[in-house]
């Protein structure tokens, strides 16, 4: 035990060991050895039934707001006819451009509980719009220290249903525009959160690190414009600025290679921008590729362990099922593959411009997003001193993000 070897001192009260004692030793030692393997052996039955049950669509963990379970048996979920018309109104004013902020506002005045019990709060209502359950499907937690669900693939890389049968999800329609709008990227309304500037959500203040409010004619930092405090606040021209970042965008995209990692990012993203459903597919066939290249590996793994002593032919029927899944897998990413992705009007200089010159705003806002990560503005030298976009301004790409 690597404690032991430190030279530690363990002392076990209920079994009256100590490992100053060497009769005590080996004994703990041996006790520590079987806590392990039990520990190993029960996490492992527990990932088994658990994902096992994500499988079959049964709900795993605290039933979501608006929903119960049904039924103990499938643990599948239906309406809770009182919190469920809560889900259904959030997501409908999400959908008429309400943002989330007085969604929770609006809720608090009419007196209505959160899931918490307390009051509702902007980020609460937008954990609400974008949890794939009210779509009707499985989840799983996302990877890295995002708290975001994520929807739960099979082994064949396909959703799986946490519904009761006949029990509706929100349409799929109204949770597309309900996400979209709260996002920023569709519009509803006449309300102020419509995006009127180019770089809207892009710029950031260097004195801050916070953004900047694109207010009337100007981009200002936005702690200032909240009343708050900033070291160094920035300031530009809206003018000024859009100009600048357009002309380093196409500057840019005319500039780059064959082996520019760039090009192969805006392909992608213009991919998924402008063929939805086809990317949507091919996402699909890559997680299917990916679990069941994982479900091969702990085949694997769990007869290095051991787990199929004495039970061959089990461990083979598996194994040639996990092949001939991984196979499948393999075939539909390989067709995805297939397709060629056109960006060639958007490495000619002239066939950009002549883009560039023929969209409209929201068009020209998903463009420069197509290879902008972020702008950051510097503050001034001196009041009233001539913009400079090379001395004040520094363009990201997605690449450098």
């Amino acid at each position: 035990m690597p404690l032991l070897d430190r030279g530690r001192r363990i002392v076990a009260g209920y079994e009256r060991l100590d490992s100053a004692e060497p009769r005590d030793r080996r004994r703990l030692i041996d006790a520590a050895e079987q806590a392990k393997e039990y520990s190993d052996l029960l996490s492992y039955r527990v990932k088994g039934t658990k994902r096992q049950q994500r499988e079959e669509g049964a709900w795993v963990g605290l039933v979501p707001f608006g929903l119960h379970i049904v039924n103990k048996r499938t643990r599948k979920l239906s309406h809770d006819p009182g919190p469920w018309r809560i889900v259904l109104l959030i997501y409908r004013a999400a959908a008429n451009g309400v943002s989330t902020r007085t969604i929770a506002k609006r809720f608090n005045f009419a007196g209505i509980p959160s899931p918490s019990g307390r009051q509702w709060r902007a980020g609460m209502v937008q954990k609400i719009i974008h949890h794939p359950v009210y779509e009707g499907l499985q989840v799983e937690a996302a990877e890295g220290n995002s708290r975001v669900s994520r929807p739960y693939r099979n082994r064949h890389g396909q959703r799986v249903s946490v519904l009761d049968e006949g029990v509706e999800p929100i349409p799929a329609g109204l949770v597309r525009s309900a996400r979209l709008t709260v996002s920023g990227r569709v519009q509803r309304g006449t309300g102020a959160r419509k995006a009127k500037h180019l770089l809207a959500g892009l710029v950031r203040c260097a004195g801050c690190g916070g953004s900047m409010a694109s207010t009337g004619e100007s981009y200002r930092c936005g702690r200032v414009a909240a009343g708050a405090h900033c070291p160094a606040p920035a300031m530009a021209l809206v003018a000024k600025l859009d100009a600048f970042v357009t002309e380093s965008f196409l500057s840019r995209l005319d500039s780059g290679d064959s082996e520019d990692d760039l090009l192969g990012v805006v392909a992608k993203s213009w991919n998924a921008l402008s063929r939805p459903r086809e990317t949507e597919a091919a996402r699909e066939a890559l997680d299917a590729l990916k679990e069941a290249e994982g479900a091969r590996e702990r085949l694997l793994r769990d007869r290095q362990a051991g787990l199929y002593e004495g039970a061959d032919l089990l461990f083979y029927e598996l194994h040639d099922e996990a092949k001939r899944d991984l196979e499948a897998a393999q075939e539909r990413v390989s067709v995805h593959a297939a397709h060629v992705v056109d960006i060639s009007f958007l490495l000619d200089s002239v066939c950009l411009q002549e883009t560039w010159d023929a969209a409209d705003l929201p068009m020209r806002r998903d463009l420069l997003r197509l290879a902008v990560a972020r702008v950051t503005v510097r503050k001034a030298p001196r009041p009233g001193a001539k913009f400079v976009g090379e001395e004040r301004v520094a363009v990201e790409w997605l690449t450098e993000a």
